[in-house]
């Protein structure tokens, strides 16, 4: 295992590399559900955490309802992954929607863009915008220089 300190910010310069990633919750009859999302992630010195812009969709919202926890899995086609395994939490607030829509608008494409293009998401007070936080429990980050020359390290935290 290695510290936060240490895979926090490497998960988090490979995520925003990578950009979209496949989020998995659970259904009430515990089953898997995938969806892809364009989370951004936030490293304070000794906390990450990630933030999208989402539909809360009745699908979402009952899953997260059985379980909050869910998986975020990042792939890129030269074969690098980071995984977030987290639990997830639904932000109506407008103070909370307001900063995730500034901070989409601010950060630089791809990651950031302009949420307005979304049907329906004409500002953050739009009623279909919502905000999903994700605090992670256990994150991976595995560079594809491990599969293809043996170099490099898979990082692995769990808390």
């Amino acid at each position: 295992m290695h510290s936060l300190e240490r895979t926090g910010p490497a998960f988090l310069e490979m995520a925003h590399g990578i950009v979209w990633a496949s989020v998995a919750t659970i259904d009430k009859d515990n089953r898997p559900r995938s969806r892809v999302l364009h989370p951004y992630w936030e490293w304070e010195g000794s906390t990450l955490v990630g933030w999208v812009a989402t539909g809360a969709t009745q699908t979402k919202r009952s899953h997260l309802e059985h379980s909050p926890y869910l998986s975020v899995n990042y792939w890129s086609d030269a074969q690098n992954t980071c995984v977030a395994e987290c639990r997830g939490s639904w932000h109506f607030d407008l103070e909370t929607r307001e900063k995730v829509w500034n901070t989409y608008l601010e950060l630089p494409e791809p990651l950031g863009y302009d949420p307005a293009i979304i049907p329906g998401w004409e500002t953050f007070e739009s009623e279909t915008f919502a905000v999903l936080k994700l605090e992670p429990w256990r994150l991976r980050v595995f560079p594809a220089s491990m599969l293809f020359e043996g170099s490099g390290e898979v990082l692995v935290w769990e808390a």
